[in-house]
């Protein structure tokens, strides 16, 4: 496992990036909104930089998220899936799961309750 990495932070979202076994972890604390498509587009595949073959966000740190998250997450996954990669989502507490589940993300983008079971994924 190599170290944390503090990608950025937006007034309401941080998100930190580290490997675990060849899978880029993106650990994200706080709200997903329009004021933070930004920070969380560029913590799942980085502009201007090849994504990464496996991303799991892990959003056990996440009270809410409205269509901004959906959208880049969305976005991230079709890049990610241009490689021939995986985007996992992991950890969604109700409200965040309520949101996925609404809008049908949980049926394109892998879910997983934790972290644990979407790394062994």
């Amino acid at each position: 496992m190599s170290g944390n990495k503090e990608v950025e932070r937006s007034s309401r979202l941080s998100a930190t990036v580290r490997t675990v076994d060849g899978v880029r972890v993106v650990t994200l604390r706080g709200e997903i909104d329009h004021t933070a498509r930004e920070v969380l587009g560029q913590a799942l595949a980085p502009e201007g930089a090849a994504p990464a073959p496996r991303v799991v966000a892990d959003l056990t740190g996440v009270g809410f998220m409205d269509s901004s998250g959906i959208n880049v997450f969305i976005t991230a996954h079709r890049r990610i899936g241009e490689i021939g990669g995986q985007l996992l989502l992991a950890g969604a507490g109700e409200a965040v799961r309520r949101v996925l589940a609404l809008v049908g993300v949980d049926t394109v983008i892998p879910c997983h309750p934790t972290l644990a079971q979407a790394l062994r994924a």
